[in-house]
């Protein structure tokens, strides 16, 4: 494979912008999957003061060959996490919070406990801010999930990763059906939430079979989707087989709109939380006047 293309290419970022950013981040003890995932984008959503927070510790109990993220044994859980990423919204002023995390298998609820303090404690310290979450798959099982929803995001975001061919070598502990059933549960357990889900290309995948995914996604209710260029880690990881052009993302956003989705990203330097705000502008989404937010319960208080 040669080169990268040029439009792959990304100005340097400003350097004083995201050196603020990296402090507040390691003030609070966070993690971002800016930095843990090698995300192309770090430096221009850095240096507008935005930043997509990892929780639940820098290992993942599984092993996907796309994914720059730490395998390994799952970390012990920080009580004081969920008060840090609210603390760090409130801070960078954020309108809306993409928070994410590794998978952890070893946990009896796959974190979602931790998760729903997290979601809480944003909302507390920063009533005016949407929450979207981006969740694993929970091993398909309900009651997390339904944990989740309870605490009341806004936005709760599962990624298909590839198209159902490719699950097994690029996400082998993933199953296309299972990621599926997600998002029409998340629709079932709590129809006001807006759901999404995203897309990698360049691993082998057609024009077909993307779009035979898109709309196996769009079939769940799901209301985003967001198409992005697969961008090797390191040799360690698969690599990639074709880098997509722009204007063949542009016939995909559009096909995106015409089977229904609210809004479609597409872009080779596009990413599942790049720019998220926007779907919510696309959706004409606000939180006082669709009463979406009914999230129960509290967050945790650490000792």
């Amino acid at each position: 494979m040669a080169g990268k293309p040029l439009w792959l290419l990304r100005p340097l970022p400003d350097a004083k912008a995201t050196a603020e950013v990296r402090q507040l981040v390691a003030r609070l003890n966070l993690r971002t999957v800016c930095v843990d995932a090698g995300c192309p984008n770090l430096g221009e959503c850095w240096a507008q003061r935005t930043a997509t927070f990892m929780i639940l510790g820098k290992h993942c109990t599984r092993r996907c060959g796309f994914c720059k993220v730490l395998t390994g044994r799952g970390d012990v859980l920080d009580p004081f996490e969920p008060w840090n990423v609210a603390q760090a919204v409130r801070q960078l002023k954020l309108r809306h919070a993409v928070i994410t995390s590794v998978t952890r298998d070893d946990l009896e609820d796959g974190g979602a406990a931790h998760f729903a303090a997290t979601i809480r404690a944003v909302h507390q310290l920063n009533p005016e801010t949407s929450v979207e979450v981006l969740i694993p798959d929970f091993k398909g099982e309900a009651g997390p999930l339904k944990t989740v929803l309870e605490a009341g995001p806004e936005v709760l975001a599962h990624n298909i990763e590839t198209v159902e061919r490719l699950q097994r070598r690029v996400r082998p502990q993933g199953r296309f059906g299972r990621s599926l059933e997600v998002l029409r549960r998340a629709k079932e357990f709590r129809p006001g939430v807006l759901t999404k889900s995203s897309i990698m290309l360049g691993l082998g995948e057609t024009p077909e079979e993307v779009r035979e995914a898109m709309v196996a996604v769009r079939e769940q209710g799901v209301d985003f989707f967001t198409i992005g260029q697969y961008l090797r880690p390191s040799k360690d990881h698969l690599p990639v087989e074709r880098y997509v052009p722009p204007e063949e993302f542009e016939e995909y956003r559009r096909f995106g709109l015409e089977i229904g989705f609210k809004h479609v990203a597409a872009g080779p330097l596009v990413r599942s939380s790049y720019d998220a705000a926007r779907a919510l502008h696309a959706a004409d989404f606000k939180v006082a006047e669709t009463g979406a937010r009914i999230g129960t319960g509290t967050a945790l208080t650490p000792d």
